[in-house]
C-alpha cells in the first residue's frame, strides 16, 4: 500500500481494500484544500472557504438508506419505512463492490471520534474517494491525533461515484445507497456525494447505542450554556431556527445538532457545525457568516464572478451548507460538555398561525410535543392561496431513529421527572396575525427576546393564560422588549373565528398524527394533547 503525505497509511486490508492508488491519511485540511481544487471538486471562496459541488444528490435520500437485520438488530429496531432491511449477504455483496471500487482510486482517510463525553465516545474511520469530504470529516467530527496503528471500531466506507447496477439484486432500490451494520460496525455510502449521509449515519449509530446499551438519551437538538454553567437545548425541525437561536453572543455555543443527555450532563455528539446558508447574512446571524472562512466547507453555494457565495442563490438547491469545526464559533465550548439542561425549547415553524410565540408545557404536554415533533411548510400556490402543510417528526429527528420513539420518549419523561426545576417551553417561530400568506412571521428579535427572558426567569412573572384548544400556558407579557399584543396568537387575528377554525383543523392533524402512538403513551400524555369536538371531525 502506497503511503500518503503524512506518516504511514494504515493497513485497509481487514475493509477488503487493497489500494493500487495512492492513499493519503490524516491530511492536515491545507493539503485537503489543494486536493480538492486539483481534483476538481470546487474553488475557493473570497473568504477562503472551498465551495464544493456534491453532484446529483443535494440532500439524503431516506428511501435509500438500509440497516443489516441480524441477531442484534431484528427484534430492537424500529423496522418500516425509516428504518428498512437489509440481509447481511446484500451487505457482505455491497461491502466487496464499494471496498474494491475505493481500491483503484487515491482515497483519502480521516480518524476522527464522535461524543465529547469519552465514556460514550465512538472512534471512526472515515474512508472517501474526495477530499472535499475528508474535510467534512474533519469539521463535523472530534479531531484525532494520527495514530496508523490503532484501529477505530467503526469504519464508514465513501464512494459516490460508484454506482449500483441492477440494484434489486442487492436489495436497493436505486443506484445509491446507505447501509448499516451495527455488528460488523461499518456504514457504507455510494452514489451520493452529500456529506449530510457521512453525519447522520453517525447519528442514527448513537442513537442506537446510547439508548439501547448505556440508557443514554441522544437528542436532534442544539446546545448552549451561561458562563454560570446554565444549559439549554433546542429542538427543531429544518427551518424552525435551531441553529440560529442557539448562536447567541452571550453565550457559549456547545453545539448545533446533536447531543447526548446522560446523568453526567449534556455531551456534543460533534466537533463543528453543519448550518443553512440560504439567506445568510452578517446582520442575521453573524456567529455562523464569520466563521465561513478558510477550512471551512461551503456546499453547493453559488459563486459569483468574484468568487463571492450568493447566499440568495438557490438555483441548484435550497440546502446550501457550510461546515466549519466548532472553535470557527465565537463563542464556542470547546470541551462540547454541559450541564443538565435548565431549559429546553422545542421549535416548531407554526405556519398555521395557531401557536402562541411560547408556552410553558407540563412533563406531560412535554412528552407530547416530543414524540408529536410539529413544525410545518408552505406548499405550492394555487391561484394566489398559499397552503401550510403539518409536518411530524417523532422526537424532532425520525429519520435517524433505528428505535422506537418509545424508548427516547421514555428517557426524556424520566429526565424531567426526576428535575421538576427543568422548564421546557413550546415556541413558535413561525407565523402570527393569520397563516402563511396573510399572516406575518414573527421577528427573529422577538423570540430571541422570548427565550433570554424564559432562560433568566423574568417571563414566569408574568400572567399565563391557557389556550382553549391546544391546553398551552402562555405568558401575555414579557417585558418591553416583546409587544404584549404579540404573545396572544388568537387576539393578532382579525377575525375569532376564523382562528378557532384554524385553530381545530391544526388539533386535528395533531390528533391524527398521534394515534399510531395512543396505545403505547400513557393516559396522562394523551391527555395532554390538544382537545376539539367530535362534531368538528367531517
Amino acid at each position: 500500500m502506497k503511503k500518503g503525505n503524512i506518516g504511514n497509511a494504515p493497513d485497509l486490508k481487514y475493509l477488503k481494500i487493497d489500494s493500487t492508488k495512492s492513499v493519503f491519511y490524516q491530511l492536515p485540511v491545507s493539503e485537503l484544500v489543494k486536493h480538492a481544487l486539483v481534483n476538481q471538486e470546487g474553488r475557493l471562496s473570497d473568504t477562503g472557504a472551498l465551495a464544493a459541488d456534491t453532484g446529483k444528490f443535494t440532500g439524503r435520500s431516506p428511501k435509500d438508506r438500509f440497516l443489516v437485520e441480524d441477531s442484534l438488530t431484528k427484534d430492537n429496531i424500529w423496522w418500516g419505512e425509516i428504518n428498512q432491511r437489509m440481509s447481511p449477504d446484500h451487505f457482505e455483496a455491497l461491502f466487496s463492490l464499494v471496498a474494491s471500487h475505493l481500491a483503484e482510486r487515491n482515497i483519502y482517510i480521516r480518524d476522527c471520534a464522535a461524543g465529547a463525553d469519552p465514556i460514550y465516545q465512538i472512534g471512526i474511520r472515515v474512508v472517501t474517494e474526495t477530499a472535499y469530504q475528508s474535510i467534512f470529516a474533519n469539521n463535523l467530527f472530534l479531531r484525532q491525533e494520527p495514530n496508523p496503528e490503532v484501529r477505530p471500531p467503526w469504519s464508514i466506507l465513501a464512494a459516490p461515484t460508484l454506482l449500483i447496477n441492477e440494484p434489486h439484486a442487492y436489495g436497493i432500490l436505486n443506484e445509491n445507497f446507505v447501509a448499516i451494520d451495527f455488528t460488523k460496525k461499518i456504514v457504507l455510502i455510494a452514489g451520493t456525494g452529500y456529506t449530510g449521509e457521512i453525519k447522520k449515519s453517525i447519528f442514527s449509530i448513537l442513537n442506537f447505542i446510547l439508548p439501547f446499551e448505556h440508557n443514554v438519551l441522544s437528542m436532534h437538538c442544539s446546545a448552549n450554556t451561561s458562563d454560570d454553567g446554565d444549559t439549554a437545548l433546542f429542538f427543531g425541525l429544518s427551518g424552525t431556527g435551531k441553529t440560529t437561536l442557539s448562536a447567541d453572543k452571550n453565550r457559549r455555543l456547545i453545539g448545533d445538532d446533536e447531543h447526548g443527555w446522560s446523568e453526567r450532563g449534556v455531551f456534543n455528539f460533534e466537533g463543528g457545525c453543519y448550518a443553512k446558508c440560504v439567506g445568510l447574512t452578517a446582520d442575521k446571524e453573524p456567529e455562523i457568516y464569520h466563521a465561513i472562512r478558510f477550512g471551512s466547507l461551503l456546499e453547493n453555494v453559488i459563486l459569483d464572478d468574484q468568487d463571492k457565495p450568493d447566499y440568495n442563490d438557490i438555483s441548484k438547491t435550497e440546502n446550501t451548507r457550510v461546515s466549519y469545526p466548532i472553535d470557527f464559533m465565537e463563542n464556542a465550548e470547546i470541551s462540547g460538555i454541559g450541564n443538565e439542561p435548565a431549559h429546553i425549547f422545542f421549535l416548531t415553524a407554526d405556519a398555521f398561525g395557531v401557536l402562541p410565540p411560547i408556552s410553558l408545557l407540563s412533563t406531560d404536554q412535554a412528552v407530547y410535543h416530543f414524540v408529536s415533533g410539529y413544525t410545518a411548510k408552505v406548499a405550492g400556490t394555487e391561484v394566489g392561496v398559499k397552503e401550510p402543510m403539518a409536518a411530524f417528526s417523532t422526537c424532532f429527528g425520525q429519520a435517524f431513529l433505528p428505535l422506537h420513539p418509545g424508548k427516547y420518549a421514555a428517557l426524556l419523561r424520566s429526565k424531567l421527572e426526576q428535575n421538576r426545576n427543568i422548564k421546557v417551553w413550546l415556541v413558535n417561530t413561525g407565523w402570527i396575525a393569520g397563516p402563511y400568506g396573510i399572516g406575518r412571521r414573527i421577528k427573529l428579535a422577538y423570540t430571541r427576546a422570548l427565550i433570554r427572558a424564559a432562560m433568566d426567569g423574568s417571563l414566569l412573572e408574568s400572567q399565563f393564560n391557557r389556550h382553549d384548544i391546544f391546553g398551552l400556558d402562555y405568558p401575555t407579557s414579557c417585558g418591553a422588549y416583546v409587544p404584549e399584543q404579540i404573545m396572544d396568537a388568537r387576539g393578532l387575528w382579525n377575525n375569532d373565528e376564523a382562528y378557532d377554525m384554524q385553530a381545530k383543523r391544526l388539533a386535528k392533524l395533531f390528533i391524527a398524527n398521534f394515534e399510531k402512538f395512543n396505545n403505547e403513551m400513557p393516559a396522562s400524555v394523551l391527555e395532554a394533547g390538544p382537545k376539539i369536538e367530535p362534531t368538528v371531525f367531517v
